[in-house]
């Protein structure tokens, strides 16, 4: 049974049954809905309000460049601190399930309106169908190649299992995708350690990259995980400080950096901190500096380096963050830090925001590299494991 099948069941198939008899592509005219334009979400920071109070030991690093921020729990912003520090309430299945579908709205009224359409200008599965599928199927986000090889396969399927309807064809060439899309066998699971587990995350500015690491941050303390984070992204001006502040919002503590110093120094330091005094997770925040790939590659290599010369087996994730809305330039992206560093998975951001979900698709089948986390708002909780089933119910959910 494929993945279409343990979603959707048989419903289809006794819809086909019953249109049996009917004369194909015989059907009337579905009018399909505007497609909506892609917002981009516009993820806020606050302003820092904590100070450093301590400094690590001078030997570590020359000249004293990092300070490590231990968050103290009294602040001015009384609503922000009771949003983040009140212990919240675990999701139901059910409470995530509708985040899915409310997420992927977007993208399924978009894809649905393109298909519609699509289906509507024919009457005859020919050359000319298939040519036109493939079209359509880029112009959906699913990418170049996946779109072209999904219409190979459903050229040597020549009747399209005796299809003979509109809602007949719509359900063999979906159940296509989503079966294509279930065998890719990839493991979205995130590799979490007995002992300390170390995350480096990775991405080009803007795309919610410090955003993920303090919801991540705040979902591991709620978890009773003692947390430490790491502001490697030593480039950009504010990194440091929009990091520190997720760590005060959070309750968790983080080591930074002077502007413009050794990333490396960062991660040497919080890699000692958080062995020496036991954390469960470090999450490491990077420079984006995609521009100037030859800096960002020797960069990440130090900080490999001198991860792996205290904990041979990490880190255990390198995650690159992506932003939805980008559509088919977050696949360009995802191909050029591939080449930088080796990817454990993906975190897709902004995707409520966005009607080109579609691009997990393209993502997990031809790169082969996992979606992880997604971002389902811009609520402290809105980050969500990537669920398989949960994203094909919500991208499919207006054509099925």
């Amino acid at each position: 049974m494929g993945l279409f099948d343990k979603i959707f069941g048989k419903k289809v198939e006794e819809q086909i049954e019953e249109n049996a008899s009917a004369d194909i592509f015989k059907f009337d005219l579905t009018e399909s809905e505007e497609t909506p334009d892609a917002e981009t979400v516009l993820e806020s920071e606050s302003e820092i309000v904590s100070e450093p109070i301590s400094e690590i030991e001078p030997e570590s690093v020359s000249e004293k460049e990092i300070e490590t921020i231990e968050v103290v729990a009294q602040t001015a912003d009384v609503e922000v601190e009771a949003e983040l520090k009140t212990e919240i309430e675990p999701e139901t299945p059910k409470q995530i399930e509708e985040k899915y579908e409310k997420s992927l709205k977007k993208t399924s009224k978009s894809f649905g309106a393109r298909f519609n359409e699509f289906l509507a200008n024919f009457r005859s599965v020919d050359e000319e169908f298939f040519e036109d599928l493939e079209d359509t199927l880029i112009m959906s986000d699913v990418g170049v190649d996946v779109a072209t090889q999904l219409t190979d396969d459903l050229r040597r399927e020549v009747k399209l299992q005796n299809a003979k309807s509109k809602d007949d064809v719509k359900r063999v060439i979906i159940e296509k995708m989503v079966d294509n899309f279930g065998e890719s066998g990839l493991n979205t699971q995130l590799n979490l350690q007995n002992g300390l587990t170390v995350m480096m995350f990775v991405g080009v500015n803007g795309v919610g990259k410090t955003t993920t690491i303090g919801k991540l941050a705040n979902r591991y303390k709620n978890e009773g995980k003692k947390v430490l984070l790491a502001a490697a992204d030593t480039f950009r001006a504010g990194a440091r400080d929009q990091l520190v502040e997720w760590a005060r919002r959070s309750g968790v503590d983080v080591v930074v950096g002077k502007e413009n110093s050794d990333p490396a120094s960062v991660v040497f330091d919080a890699v000692k901190r958080a062995n020496t005094e036991q954390f469960d997770v470090l999450l490491i925040d990077t420079a984006g500096r995609l521009q100037n790939k030859d800096n960002l590659m020797k960069e990440l290599e130090k900080m490999g380096k001198i991860i792996k010369r205290e904990l041979p087996d990490a880190p255990h994730e390198t995650l690159l963050a992506l932003d939805a809305t980008t559509g088919q330039n977050a696949i360009s992206q995802a191909k050029e830090f591939s080449n930088v560093t080796p990817l454990t998975g993906i975190v897709l951001t902004k995707l409520d925001g966005s009607a080109k979900g579609g691009i997990i698709l393209t993502i997990q089948q031809i790169l082969q590299i996992p979606v992880k986390l997604v971002g389902l708002g811009e609520g402290i909780q809105d980050l969500e494991d990537f669920d398989e089933a949960l994203f094909v119910k919500g991208i499919f959910q207006d054509l099925i």
